[in-house]
């Protein structure tokens, strides 16, 4: 056995083990996917009154590499894809950063075990990699006899955390998660994503999608793919920030009404990863550019909405007209009569 010694302050991790289980579940997903996964599977397991006592997550990417663990789990803010332009393998778009994600899990149970294969020298290896929030400093390798049958890594929290029952509900979650990962999946159509054996796609869960051309004053472009949703769920009505290549930069509140439609704006462009490089993303209006690129986004969006209300209303009308032209004059009188009394105002009746 061998212990691998975090260097970052207990506090600091405990802090990141706070995240909400959804937020937590989505690093372990992106983990995933960064270790050139092309299938992710998350699963729940619930005891006898039907609580979530552990959760899996599990996939067939490239593993762990042992002899980066040291580097791996044993620095935060010293993630190795800091250094990486994209996945090893399928050079795909890298999410992680600065090594957070694995200490999220912790905001999913309080005992975590990572166990990975990996194929080092031609050879297929496994080991497993412990911590607890208890000692949230230390995790432990072990190295096992016997090796899995194929690279991959499954994270199996235990002790899990009252608050990860909210990941019960099926469909809110796979909602969530399918806007989470909309864009990355589109931009990667042959990796698969599954939740209790659901599968995590947008096109399960979305209404419909109208794509925009954005076009700026000063003759820049960009692509604004609205997916509007078929329930409501936590987390929709979002204004999201991506690269070409279907990574999330930045999300936001745009502040457009619609109708109460839930739904998720994607606002991508080649520019946006140079401008979250310089940190201009997040000071919103502040910044001339990327003031520009929001108007724009709102003005596309209120028009999107307004035109789906006029267009409501014109099917009501023939809806409507439908209905009564079955009924006789005098229930049509009455029923006029009904009308007129309902919109006038209180205080205005003579």
């Amino acid at each position: 056995m061998k212990q691998i010694y975090v260097q970052a302050q207990a506090d600091h991790i405990a802090s990141l083990a706070k995240a909400a289980p959804l937020s937590a579940l989505e690093e372990l997903i992106w983990n995933a996917l960064d270790a050139d996964a092309r299938e992710v599977r998350v699963d729940l397991v619930t005891n006898a009154l039907g609580a979530v006592e552990a959760l899996r997550v599990s996939d067939d990417g490239s593993g762990i590499d042992v002899l980066k663990a040291d580097a791996t789990f044993g620095s935060l803010g010293g993630s190795w894809k800091r250094f990486g332009n994209g996945t090893e393998q399928a050079h795909r778009r890298l999410h992680g950063r600065h090594g957070r994600g694995r200490f999220k899990a912790f905001a999913l149970g309080s005992h975590v075990e990572w166990r990975t294969t990996v194929r080092i020298a031609g050879d297929l290896m496994s080991y497993t990699l412990a911590g607890d929030i208890s000692n949230p400093g230390v995790f432990e390798l072990d190295a096992q006899e016997k090796p899995g049958p194929g690279t991959g890594t499954e994270v199996y929290v235990t002790n899990a955390t009252v608050n990860c029952d909210t990941l019960l509900d099926a469909d809110q979650t796979v909602r969530s998660l399918a806007a989470k990962f909309a864009l990355y999946l589109k931009s990667y159509p042959d990796v698969r994503i599954y939740f209790n054996g659901l599968p995590v796609t947008p096109i399960v869960v979305q209404k419909g999608v109208s794509d925009y051309t954005l076009t700026l004053e000063n003759g820049a472009t960009a692509k604004l793919e609205i997916i509007e949703w078929k329930c409501k769920f936590v987390g929709a009505g979002k204004l999201v920030w991506a690269g070409t290549d279907g990574f999330e930069l930045r999300e936001q509140a745009p502040g457009v009404r619609s109708g109460g439609q839930p739904y998720t704006a994607y606002l991508v462009s080649s520019r946006f990863p140079v401008l979250a490089a310089e940190n201009a993303l997040v000071m919103d209006e502040l910044n001339p550019e990327v003031r520009m690129y929001l108007d724009a986004a709102k003005k596309t969006l209120k028009a999107h909405f307004l035109a789906e209300a006029d267009d409501a209303i014109l099917a009501f009308k023939r809806e409507w007209k439908a209905r009564i032209k079955a009924f006789s004059d005098m229930e049509k009188k009455t029923l006029l009569d009904l009308l007129k009394k309902s919109l006038k105002k209180p205080g205005n009746a003579q």
